[in-house]
């Protein structure tokens, strides 16, 4: 675990190195909010149909393998992003790394393998903590690689560090990754029946419990995806921020995800259970995402930015515990891949819908609509509450 943890950060501190630059780097080419926000999008949706095939090959030929292959995808699409000089090729080296993230489904699936059924929910909070930590030291480099100006900013200074560091994760793997996934369990899937994606993805989607966690999960990502792919934009007319601002401000949020996920949780969850965590954190994000826009200074705005971080930081380990909890140990890559394409089309429409609001109704409407999202996910919530004792019941 302390390896896969090593490596996941490595990667993301990449990965958030180019989150305050996207939105700038995309209207330095003249694109409008809503082709901005597609921009990011494209990651998410050549990952919507990469992940569960990366993850269902995982099952089948283990997990060092497709996590080797996505980080070498990594450090080549950054490189493309550095050399991006029309909009076009953006969207393309955005595609090509999207269609190369193969590599969180298969550490959540990493973490299955190697954890118990007792302390899965602190495995899942550790690999969430890399997702946080990344977002601390990513967007502070980044943002002060590119500098404070969005109209001068450097865009490929940030591209080649997340390049440098995603080759540094895949050596990483290279030499300390040990495989997780035992090879009985390997040869069991690799000679049962192959697994086909669409059937298999609607065949999860319909078991009991699992089609209901797998939505809350959407539209929990979606609401928060919808707000990170806008909120650069949003400060930018609010307070005249730039990259660097941008990028202090998500190294914060980083810093709470990261406390959340990899000390807190364990805790957490022993002492309220998954489902009400999850109940917590919708609240949470749905108020958070109020304030946000009502903010008109800085002391708001950050309690506005805690709030919202909690309630996603608690809300998307305890999911993805409950989902890895419901299924048997020879699928747990395949049916983690569905939960996570789930999750990667939310980063596709969340962004897009987001981009729309903005650009159609005002720079408030994607955090108040987000909010509004919320408020019905609440109602999801307490039904996976209500048939808590009749799904524990069933997995025995």
């Amino acid at each position: 675990m302390p390896i896969l943890f090593l490596i996941v950060l490595i990667d993301l501190i990449g990965f958030g190195v180019i989150i305050p630059l996207l939105p700038f780097y995309a209207e330095y080419f003249r694109a409008t909010p809503d082709v901005v926000t597609l921009v990011m999008a494209t990651y998410s949706l050549a990952q919507l149909f990469s992940a569960p095939l990366w993850g269902s090959l995982s099952d089948r030929i283990g997990r060092r393998p497709v996590l080797l292959f996505s980080l070498g995808g990594a450090t080549l699409s950054y490189v493309g992003l550095g050399f991006a000089d029309e909009l076009w090729i953006l969207f393309a080296a955005r595609a090509f790394g999207g269609a190369m993230a193969g590599n969180i489904a298969a550490a959540f699936a990493y973490v299955a393998d190697v954890t118990t059924p007792e302390n899965r929910a602190k495995g899942m909070g550790l690999v969430g903590a890399a997702f946080g930590l990344g977002f601390i030291a990513g967007p502070a480099i980044g943002g002060v690689l590119a500098g404070p100006d969005a109209a001068n900013a450097d865009f490929q200074s940030p591209a080649f560090a997340a390049a440098g560091l995603s080759f540094a994760a895949f050596a990483m793997a290279i030499f300390l990754l040990k495989e997780s996934l035992a090879p009985e369990l390997r040869r069991r899937t690799a000679s049962g029946p192959r697994t086909r994606y669409w059937p298999f993805m609607i065949e999860t989607l319909r078991r009991p419990h699992l089609g209901l966690l797998i939505g809350v999960s959407f539209l929990a990502t979606l609401v928060f995806a919808g707000m990170e792919a806008t909120f650069a934009m949003w400060s930018e007319r609010q307070f005249g921020w730039g990259p660097e601002q941008n990028g202090y401000l998500f190294a914060f949020v980083g810093i709470l995800i990261a406390a959340v996920q990899g000390g807190l949780i364990g805790p957490l969850v022993r002492r309220f259970g998954e489902e009400r965590l999850i109940l917590q954190g919708t609240v949470a994000l749905a108020l958070g995402l109020v304030i946000i826009p009502l903010s008109e200074s800085l002391a708001p705005l950050v309690a506005a930015m805690v709030i919202a971080a909690y309630g996603f930081s608690v809300t998307t380990p305890s999911l993805n515990s409950l989902i890895s909890l419901r299924v048997g140990a020879t699928e747990q890559g395949g049916v983690l891949g569905v939960a996570r394409a789930a999750t990667t089309l939310s980063r596709v429409v969340g962004p897009v819908c987001a981009g729309v609001l903005f650009a159609v109704f005002g720079k408030e409407w994607p955090f108040f609509a987000g909010a509004a999202v919320m408020v019905g996910v609440l109602f999801l919530g307490l039904r996976i509450l209500k048939t808590k004792p009749r799904a524990r019941k069933a997995d025995r």
